[in-house]
């Protein structure tokens, strides 16, 4: 018997056009996102669900580090997420803390979305401030959820006052929070009296108070907030959280294991938060297990876990690529819907196969 091949039913094409390329500044970032702090913190958290649900691809961040700059790195997050928002892309984010001796930002990005349909790339725009903005949106919904049950702090502690801490301290008081006392500390006694300046100026009627250590900050606030640039541990006494503070461990790397250790952790996510040297990766590699996490954010919001109050509660976001495309594809509509994008004109100048 003759066997014949045969060929598969190749189905016609769906036609498919390119999108327009447009390049989003920085200032057009920001006059879409003042004022709409609760909408980025609902999107946030509803990117958070999106996330856990599995409808989304977050793949590790690659690190490209300097030999000859070993402080240095430029960080590439890829990722997509569906839900609502339907977008691809990746963030290309530098931090170079050098930056700040010459009195310019540490931290510069740009985040590119790509068409879902045919993957070229529809946006290039300034993500620094989405980043800042996902960030303190983050933030401040963990502030929200963890404190459910345990009542609001009134006295909160900024330890480290550069943009991030300023912009989580916008979108905590964007999102109705209020305190009778603010705590600041930083290496930097310029910064820390900067930060205060800002924060007065802010219109706060919290007393506003610069700590000259460490331990006086944390023993006198019932959030503290972390966003320093440190690489490796550094608060190491477990008896300044006796107290059983909520933290928002946002820059990942400042408590020491034995604090983790001692605390309920809610991670943003928990492949992605135990890797890369955090401090939560350092308890991992400690006890060999991971045992110490409780749950994700997503968790706690779902109803899945709820944080003991007895002990401190410590939130730690490694910071999900698919937040910054949320953010990024939520001002590029707005844009669009304003008619305000800026499109690039025979951006794509070979769209014909065969010429």
């Amino acid at each position: 018997m003759t066997e014949f091949a045969i060929s598969p039913v190749i189905a016609a094409a769906e036609p498919k056009t390119v999108p327009p390329f447009a390049v989003i500044s920085g200032a057009q970032v920001q006059q879409v996102l003042q004022g709409r702090e609760k909408q980025v913190v609902e999107l946030v958290e509803q990117t958070y669900r999106v996330h856990a649900a599995g409808d989304s691809v977050n793949p590790p961040s690659y690190f490209l580090r300097f030999p000859d700059r070993p402080t240095s790195r430029i960080i590439a997050l890829p990722a997509s997420v569906g839900g609502e928002v339907e977008v691809d892309g990746i963030k290309w984010v530098s931090s170079f803390p050098d930056n700040v001796a010459s009195g310019i930002p540490r931290a510069s990005a740009v985040l590119i979305l790509n068409d879902r349909a045919t993957g070229y790339p529809f946006a290039c725009m300034e993500s620094s401030v989405i980043s800042a903005s996902r960030t303190a949106a983050s933030a401040a919904a963990a502030a929200d959820w963890l404190s459910r049950g345990r009542g609001r702090p009134r006295r909160v502690g900024f330890f480290g006052v550069g943009l991030i801490a300023r912009y989580i301290h916008t979108f905590l008081n964007a999102t109705d929070w209020s305190f009778d006392e603010i705590g600041v500390f930083d290496l930097s006694g310029e910064s820390a009296e900067g930060f205060k300046g800002y924060l007065e100026r802010s219109g706060t009627r919290a007393r506003v108070t610069v700590h000259e250590g460490p331990e006086q900050l944390i023993r006198s606030s019932d959030l503290v907030v972390f966003a320093t640039v440190a690489s490796q541990p550094h608060v190491h006494d477990t008896t300044w959280f006796a107290h059983n503070p909520l933290v928002l461990h946002v820059s990942l790397r400042d408590l020491a294991p034995e604090i983790l250790l001692a605390s309920t952790n809610i991670l943003d996510d928990v492949d992605h938060c135990l890797k890369a040297g955090t401090s939560a990766h350092l308890v991992e590699q400690m006890v060999g297990h991971r045992d110490f996490v409780d749950g994700t954010l997503a968790d706690v919001m779902d109803g899945r876990v709820s944080p003991a109050a007895d002990r401190p509660v410590v939130f730690s976001p490694f910071g999900l690529g698919v937040l910054d495309l949320a953010v990024g594809k939520y001002v590029y509509d707005e844009l669009v819907s304003s008619g305000q994008l800026r499109v690039v004109e025979d951006f794509f100048s070979e769209l014909r196969r065969y010429g």
